[in-house]
């Protein structure tokens, strides 16, 4: 089979296409025919070994996807060849024509989404959900901050925000990311490229219940400012340090809170899986594709998940 592969840590460029035997699988896993495969900056860490990520090597990247059951392990329950599945951390690997999953981070597919748009839920949509539920403990009628919405996670927390009866305000930082925001239904966009944007938020009366932070390196000390009393900050993503005043948390009894998805359960996964489907049936949840790659683009994929202005998900396609 045909798998993007690097052979050490090294750049976007050193991913190679080759040709590999397919994976094999044990008795309580199952092989899949992948359709498409998410793209997250999670991956770039773990290619390059930054942010204390590491790999074992040939590295085939690729944490998240979606495809078609190919063969099930004999212990395998709640699985048939041929079902339609997406799927978080693969054993070995989403960017290849097959992979291996554990029966515990493969999921039905909703059949309102396609492959491509499936490769998008693993991460992102698991992510947000968890956010805004499992930590900040979210509810309906929470004014919520989602500071960077125009990537693939704040485009989840966007949708799952407004389908749970929240009033959300959004930042973009292009005037393209607002205007997808506005199409979302967001109900209040402000831009996080200008000065001051939460300025008229930082006061008790006008701050927010919660704030799901993407890159808090450069935003957590004006987030702490901007929250209501008993507020949550969540921390999605970041890229460095950052200094705060404890008493920012002090004053008005707040909490920041960490986001891992590698911390999440099994049996979270199956319910945060459950909950959403639905809403995927129903077409409440829709992921949002910024642009689709051929497998041998995937160096391409990883130069552009990291740069600025993102607008929904990458995707790499394989038998979509």
């Amino acid at each position: 089979m045909k798998a993007m592969q690097i052979e050490d840590y090294g750049s976007a460029s050193d991913l190679k296409l080759v040709e590999v035997t397919q994976p094999d699988f044990s008795e309580d896993q199952i092989l899949i025919k992948v359709g498409a495969a998410g793209v997250n900056p999670v991956d770039t860490y773990i290619r390059s070994g930054t942010n204390n990520y590491k790999a074992t090597f040939p590295h085939t990247p690729g944490s998240d996807g979606a495809g078609t059951i190919e063969a099930v392990g004999s212990q395998v329950k709640g699985f048939e060849v041929g079902q339609r599945v997406y799927f978080s951390r693969t054993l070995t690997g989403s960017s290849a024509e097959f992979a291996v999953c554990a029966t515990t981070h493969a999921f039905p597919l909703s059949d309102s989404l396609s492959f491509v748009e499936g490769a998008c839920l693993g991460i992102p949509y698991t992510t947000a959900h968890r956010a805004l539920f499992g930590r900040a403990h979210a509810q309906a009628g929470n004014h919520v901050l989602i500071h960077g919405a125009t990537g693939a996670v704040g485009i989840a927390a966007v949708q799952l925000a407004l389908a749970a009866g929240m009033k959300v305000t959004a930042s973009a930082g292009t005037d393209a990311g607002a205007e997808l925001l506005t199409k979302q239904g967001v109900h209040c966009v402000i831009r996080h490229d200008e000065e001051n944007h939460l300025a008229p938020y930082q006061s008790l009366e006008t701050g927010f219940d919660v704030i799901i932070e993407m890159l808090a390196n450069h935003n957590l000390d004006r987030d702490l400012k901007a929250l209501a009393f008993g507020g949550t900050v969540a921390v999605i993503g970041n890229r460095g340090t950052v200094e705060i005043n404890p008493r920012d948390l002090m004053a008005k009894d707040a909490a920041v809170v960490g986001v891992a998805l590698a911390n999440v359960k099994p049996n979270e996964l199956k319910r945060i899986a459950q909950s959403m489907k639905p809403l995927f049936d129903k077409g409440v949840l829709k992921p949002i594709v910024r642009k689709e790659y051929s497998l041998t683009e995937l160096p391409n994929a990883h130069k552009d998940i990291l740069k600025s202005g993102a607008l929904g998900n990458l995707v790499v396609t394989i038998n979509a």
